[in-house]
């Protein structure tokens, strides 16, 4: 039986009606990046992007060239932090969040040391 939608189109039609869907995304390839899975991170972003504001939006909001960031979040692809971290940065201001990463699991005691990072 042939699908009658692409995935493209059925994750940009539940991005639309679903923020919880969008913001899901969005923090599952964040996590991805944390955890040093730069493919599943670099996809998760590019679907975000596909199912929201687009490479060529998200290329002039940035000032760079949508092919150049579709190439960055591709899986060839391979961004130098400072692009890739704007492309996060932006994002995230787009659906109004803040990102915190909490540690998790047994943490040494440093005196004046902040576990807690805000992206």
């Amino acid at each position: 039986m042939a699908l009658t939608r692409s995935f493209k189109e059925t994750v940009k039609a539940r991005a639309a009606q679903d923020p919880v869907f969008r913001v899901a995304l969005l923090e599952e390839a964040l996590e991805a990046f944390v955890n040093a899975d730069l493919e599943t991170g670099k996809v998760l972003l590019r679907d975000y992007v596909n199912a929201t504001l687009g490479f060529e939006e998200l290329g002039a909001r940035l000032h760079k060239s949508p092919k150049s960031l579709m190439r960055m979040l591709s899986t060839e692809g391979n961004p130098r932090a400072n692009n890739l971290f704007a492309v996060v940065s932006h994002l995230k201001e787009r659906e109004g969040l803040r990102f915190d990463i909490t540690l998790h699991g047994r943490q040494p005691q440093a005196k004046g040391l902040n576990t807690q990072v805000d992206l």
